[in-house]
C-alpha cells in the first residue's frame, strides 16, 4: 500500500507541469524503522508562508503493550529566506498533534492459594493534545522533489483510559510528555 500511494504521487508529480510548486505530497522515510507511516501535504500560502497536514499511522510493540493508532499533525510554516519562496529553504513550524491510540498488554497472573498460572489482557485508550515547534530545512531537486529534514521539541499530554483488565501500568512514555519531534521527508511537489 505505502509503495502504490508513493508510486502514485511519483506519477502525479511528474505528469503536472507548472514552474511554480505550490504543494508537496511527502513520507517520512525513517517512520517505517519503528512500525509507522508517516505521510504529509503542504501547501504554499504566500512566498513565506505555507501550512502542512501530517497523518502518522502505528502499531508496535513497548515493554509488552501492543500500540497502534493515529495522530493529526496540523503545521504552519514560516520559510525564513527571501531569496526561496515557501517549500524550499529555512523554516520553523509551529504544530499541534492530537494522538488517538489503543493500548493492550498481556500478563501472566500467579495465584499463591493453588499455585496456578492465569494470563489476563489488559486493554486501554490513550488520547493526548500536544504540540511544540521545528526547524528544519527543505531542499528542492528539479523543480519536482523535496527533501525535508527537521526536529524541535514537543510536548503531548492525556490520560490512559482502561476499558478491560483492570490494570493501570500500560507503559505510554513514548507517547506522552515531553519529547522531540524529528523526521526527513522525501516527496513530490506539483
Amino acid at each position: 500500500m505505502k509503495k502504490q500511494l508513493l508510486t502514485a504521487c511519483l506519477l502525479t508529480g511528474l505528469a503536472t507541469a507548472t514552474s511554480a510548486q505550490t504543494t508537496a505530497v511527502k513520507i517520512n522515510i525513517f517512520s517505517p524503522l519503528v512500525k509507522t507511516g508517516s505521510f504529509f501535504v503542504e501547501h504554499k500560502l504566500a512566498d513565506q508562508r505555507s501550512v502542512q497536514l501530517g497523518a502518522l499511522f502505528t502499531s508496535w510493540d513497548t515493554d509488552g503493550t501492543d500500540i497502534s493508532g493515529f495522530a493529526l499533525t496540523p503545521e504552519y510554516r514560516l520559510y525564513l529566506s527571501d531569496k526561496k519562496p515557501a517549500l524550499q529553504g529555512f523554516y520553523l513550524g509551529p504544530f499541534l498533534r492530537y494522538q488517538n491510540l489503543k493500548l493492550t498488554s498481556e500478563a501472566l497472573d500467579y495465584s499463591e492459594q493453588n499455585g496456578n498460572v492465569s494470563q489476563s489482557e489488559g486493554k486501554a485508550t490513550l488520547n493526548t493534545l500536544g504540540g511544540g515547534v521545528v526547524a528544519g530545512y527543505q531542499f528542492m531537486f528539479k523543480r519536482r522533489f523535496t527533501l525535508d529534514t527537521f526536529l524541535g521539541p514537543s510536548y503531548n499530554g492525556g490520560k490512559v483510559k482502561v476499558t478491560a483488565g483492570g490494570t493501570d501500568s500500560f507503559e505510554t512514555d513514548a507517547f506522552s510528555g515531553f519529547g522531540v519531534r524529528t523526521g526527513v521527508t522525501f516527496g513530490v511537489a506539483f
